[in-house]
């Protein structure tokens, strides 16, 4: 899979962005704060129908234009697919919202001209993204883990994103009914309906986190191996809020730093024991008014021999071990899909070594498509810049400025 043009209107400071791109490494070079990182921005967004950068996608409207009472964002991506060709165009419509509430924000996707819902769409067109700050995703909150593996999952595994959609909003009635319960008491049969219903759709969510985590896992795993010359060994340790595992009569569960094997789990017994436990602790959700146990509690973590990264991690080791989960997520969406995913790297080069460095170039070189950013073209081998196309990104328009070796100097606005 790899885009063959990108169309920006209104999108971050990119006023107006015509692109073909090429099917090869394209280098994105420039000065701070010009647009590069916000490139990126735009081709993930048309995988994930998020950013990576903000949650409130009306920032993503150009500044400018969103002074005016109707704006609209557009990114339109063409791309070549197994399949054939495609077209997938997301607007984002800010919009009067009555006299008191300014302005309201709607997003439309169309996939070949024809609107779909997000939870269809999603998956279509298929993207990775590495950026510095995602350090968060060892360093952060479980909420930042539990993203990470949403947005990897909603984009490979066919039904995800619909079924997470239904397990959060049964959750919210869930703990509304819990709430209302809890203040004014009541007949606590009402809950059977939503324990029922988010034990369905949260046993499918925690079905699929078990496989992707495993999956993933063995490939970052041989991955950090070689960008850590064998010295360290990383494993990611999933911790489901509601554990499948059968546990004996009468015994308390500790955190051993053996692998726990899930994958033998079906659906249906991960379904009924999760309705279980929820009847189990109904007295206590009753009294706290919020469900306490369910894939929306789930964490992650990430360890290096042993070592807790998100904790204990160095710099370093926290950067290697994001470059290795990153690169196994590309193999990864290979292996589900049958397509290569496109790479978006930002910045990668300056967070790492001279040996890591050149690991990663040889590595790129199998990549259908990737776009890096740097500000510095010092940082990549001459002979592996001599066959990539070269960008300048300069105050929101394009100038190529090497193709394939051959110098270049034409705008794109």
């Amino acid at each position: 899979m790899y885009l063959t043009h990108l169309s920006l209107t209104n999108f971050r400071s990119f006023a107006r962005l015509d692109l073909d791109v090429p099917r090869r490494v394209v280098l994105l070079t420039g000065s701070n704060a010009q647009g590069k990182t916000s490139l990126l921005e735009a081709v993930y967004f048309l995988a994930a129908f998020t950013s990576f950068q903000t949650h409130a996608d009306r920032q993503l409207v150009n500044f400018v234009a969103a002074r005016e009472s109707l704006a609209v964002a557009r990114l339109v991506a063409e791309y070549q697919h197994a399949a054939g060709k495609h077209r997938l165009e997301v607007r984002l419509v800010l919009e009067p919202a009555g006299p008191l509430n300014g302005q309201r924000l709607r997003k439309e996707i169309l996939l070949d001209g024809v609107k779909r819902p997000l939870a269809e769409a999603i998956g279509h067109f298929n993207a990775v993204v590495f950026v510095p700050q995602m350090t968060r995703i060892i360093e952060g909150g479980p909420e930042d883990r539990r993203r990470y593996l949403n947005l990897a999952l909603a984009q490979t595994a066919p039904g995800y994103a619909r079924t997470l959609s239904e397990y959060a909003q049964a959750l919210t009635q869930r703990n509304a009914l819990l709430k209302a319960l809890g203040e004014r008491g009541g007949d606590a049969s009402q809950l059977d309906f939503w324990d029922e219903t988010i034990a369905r759709s949260g046993a499918a969510l925690i079905r699929a986190r078990i496989a992707a985590v495993q999956e993933i896992e063995a490939l970052a795993r041989g991955i950090h191996t070689e960008l850590t010359r064998g010295t360290e060994s990383l494993r990611l340790d999933y911790r489901p809020a509601y554990d499948p595992l059968p546990r004996p009569n009468g015994q308390i569960a500790l955190r051993m730093d053996t692998v726990v094997d899930r994958s033998g789990l079906d659906e249906e017994e991960i379904r009924a024991g999760f309705l279980e436990r929820l009847r189990q602790a109904r007295s206590e959700e009753i009294a706290r008014g919020v469900t306490v146990i369910g894939p929306h509690r789930d964490e992650l973590r990430f360890l290096a021999n042993a070592t807790d990264l998100g904790d204990f991690g160095s710099r370093g080791q926290v950067r290697t071990a994001l470059l290795a989960l990153k690169l196994a997520e590309v193999e990864w969406m290979k292996q589900k899909t049958g397509q290569w995913p496109v790479l978006l790297l930002d910045e990668v080069m300056a967070e790492l070594d001279l040996q890591r460095r050149a690991d990663l170039l040889v590595y790129l070189e199998k990549m259908e498509q990737a776009l890096l950013t740097t500000t510095d073209l010092k940082l990549f081998a001459p002979a592996f810049v001599e066959k990539t196309e070269t960008w300048e990104v300069n105050a929101g328009a394009v100038r190529t400025l090497q193709t394939g070796g051959k110098q270049d100097g034409r705008y794109t606005h």
